[in-house]
């Protein structure tokens, strides 16, 4: 069980206590810390100077008052001068006889945190017997005595100075533990590798930005450690490193997905470089969000371009449309006006298609992450590509997951997929094969790859097919959306769009997302709050019968009492909670580790729900069993 602070102290002082020397220990501004039974005893102090918190400069007075140092003609000018080397927070040792006829050592050494622990020896005793041997021991030369009492005093001496290297040493030790312990916590990668290219030191945490890397690389080759690829990368700057010139650069790990930033500095002397050190960062959402920030804007420019092109062009066609109702009136009377009334018909048609395309583009488009059932949505998506594309295409989706149940937007997913699926039926001219793969990779990746037989990516093809408005197609009216909106869906996943040529022949285009796995749900203990009793024992029977334990509130008041009880896994609110109470209310006094599910009857265009919305996960009344589940499951990730 965690101590208290107050419960610390009281334990700290009665260790202290249990030791027969004097201690006393002062912050740095002379305040009283800490002091044992011993401290009081041996100077006869009063209660309020023995308390954390008195002052040094009280306790000085009261001690130079009652005499303890002798006759002082001025006390205030004798207790600055104490607190003046006091304040020097120097390692000490002296010995000092009191009013009262005994004898003291005072050794004081200052603590790394500031301020100073003194220990004070009552060696009255001591001193008896050293003067005792010296009346009886006449047959002892005068100088054997001064001798032994010079001897013991450097004694005394060196162990106040040896305590202070060992309250140094400590110090050290500490310091060299803390460097440890921060470079271990750094979410980086802290290495040093000698020229040959060999590692000598590591804070172990190149595996986190390397998955395939070992945590313990210390005396092996930094080529061998890096992989192929990456080490392709790094092999120059590393040889100009070695040159004397420091490297900063970004890596891309074709394994991993990672992107990565390696900063490399010489290890540089007189005598030349003798390797470098190295810090490297896993900067894959940073690159992911400057390369989403870079679309996102030239997808909002471009749409706030065509959006006032498109009214515009509108309009151009509304007249055209005219002139070519009262051209088609005439081609009855001549074939060749029919022909040019029907190529403008067609002409205009095909641009009307294309002004509602571009109506409907967005500049952002939000995700909805659900519980998607893979084999249901294949089989959904696999009837609405069939329908989209020629019949001589060959479409192959094969699923090679672990789950049946992943987390994503399927709507978006679904949008996304099927432009790609688009694009290669178009590349083929309506004859091939379609492949549509979906695999776990690394454990933490959904990887969606669609393959095509058709002539694959053209260079300028590569470099900008993902830019919205970039289109190949000729003669044909086309949005040039289609990738873009596949990389939209990838960037707002956190994931990651690549193109590639096939070895034999066709183009490839692999969709990279986080793989989110459903989460068994565990039977928890949930709070209910909700001032409607029949809706009460609605959901609490759904709650039960997926095995939660359910207790109930009416009021916020009521949910204050009970949002606190241990091992509270989930918390169920209605939005609107009686008169002038809300969920809202409920979510300020839930502690923060702890989910909660927001349910409601108001519309979505209510401001109330829209709020909600914003931070919360909503469902809407009346939901179905699974619904409920697959909620809770969504507030978890919250």
């Amino acid at each position: 069980m965690k101590k208290t602070p107050i419960e610390l102290y009281e334990m700290t002082l009665s260790g202290l206590n249990l030791i027969k020397q004097a201690i006393s220990i002062h912050d740095a501004d002379l305040k009283l810390m800490v002091a044992n039974r011993q401290f009081q005893k041996m100077f006869n102090l009063p209660d309020h100077l023995v308390k954390s918190g008195a002052e040094f400069r009280d306790i000085l007075t009261y001690l130079s008052e009652m005499g303890d140092y002798g006759q002082i003609d001025d006390i205030p000018s004798f207790v600055q001068e104490k607190i003046d080397l006091a304040l020097g927070f120097q390692p000490h040792y002296f010995e000092r006889s009191r009013a009262n006829g005994t004898l003291i050592s005072v050794e004081g050494n200052p603590l790394s945190q500031g301020g100073w622990i003194s220990v004070y020896t009552d060696i009255t005793e001591v001193k008896q017997q050293e003067e005792f041997i010296r009346s009886h021991a006449e047959s002892l030369s005068d100088e054997l005595i001064k001798r032994s009492e010079t001897l013991a005093q450097t004694n005394r001496r060196m162990t106040a100075t040896v305590t202070a290297l060992e309250a140094t040493k400590q110090e050290l030790t500490d310091s060299r533990e803390q460097l440890n312990l921060i470079s271990t916590m750094t979410p980086a990668h802290i290495a040093h590798v000698d020229a040959k290219g060999i590692y000598t030191h590591s804070n172990g945490k190149l595996h986190t930005i390397l998955p395939n890397a070992g945590a313990k690389i210390v005396g092996s080759k930094f080529s061998e450690t890096l992989g192929e690829t990456v080490w392709r990368q790094v092999e120059p700057r590393f040889n100009s490193v070695l040159q004397g010139n420091p490297s900063i650069s970004e890596l891309y790990d074709e394994v991993s997905g990672h992107y990565i930033r390696l900063a490399m500095t010489p290890d540089l002397d007189d005598e030349g470089v003798h390797g470098c050190y190295i810090l490297s960062m896993d900067v894959t959402d940073e690159v992911s969000a400057r390369t989403a920030l870079a679309h996102a804007r030239r997808r909002e420019l471009a749409t706030q371009l065509t959006s006032g092109m498109a009214h515009d062009f509108a309009n151009l066609l509304t007249i055209i449309m005219g002139q070519q109702a009262q051209l088609e009136a005439r081609a009855t009377q001549d074939p060749d006006i029919a022909q040019i009334s029907a190529t403008i018909k067609s002409a205009a048609k095909r641009g009307a298609e294309l002004i509602e395309s571009l109506s409907l583009i967005e500049s952002q488009r939000n995700l909805d992450p659900v519980v998607v059932n893979i084999p249901t949505f294949l089989d959904n998506f696999s009837q609405l590509a069939r329908a989209a594309v020629p019949k001589d295409i060959e479409l192959s989706i094969v699923a090679d997951l672990p789950d049946n149940r992943l987390i994503f937007d399927p709507g978006f997913a679904q949008d996304a997929l099927l432009n790609l699926v688009l694009n290669a039926s178009e590349a083929m001219k309506g004859v091939g094969r379609v492949g549509i793969q979906l695999s776990r990779s690394q454990q933490h990746v959904l990887e969606i790859r669609v393959d095509d037989e058709g002539p694959g990516f053209s260079a300028d093809g590569l470099n900008n097919a993902l830019a919205p408005f970039y289109s190949t197609k000729t003669g044909k009216v086309g949005s040039g959306l289609g990738l873009s909106a596949a990389f939209d869906f990838a960037k707002s996943c956190g994931g990651t769009l690549r193109l590639n040529n096939r070895p034999d022949r066709g183009a490839s285009v692999s969709l990279r997302i986080p793989y989110k796995a459903v989460k068994t749900q565990q039977a928890g203990l949930i709070l209910l709050v909700d001032d409607d009793d029949d809706v009460r024992e609605t959901v609490r029977q759904h709650l039960r019968q997926a095995g939660h334990a359910v207790i109930e509130a009416i009021s916020v008041t009521e949910a204050q009492k009970l949002v606190h009880i241990d091992g509270l896994t989930h918390v169920v609110t209605d939005l609107a909670i009686g008169p002038s109470e809300t969920g809202l209310d409920v979510v300020k006094i839930v502690p923060d580790h702890v989910p909660v599910l927001i349910i409601t009857g108001l519309p979505r265009t209510n401001a109330l729900r829209q709020t909600a919305e914003r931070d919360h996960v909503v469902l809407s009344k009346p939901f179905r069993f699974d619904a409920m589940e697959d909620a809770l499951l969504k507030a978890e990730m919250r």
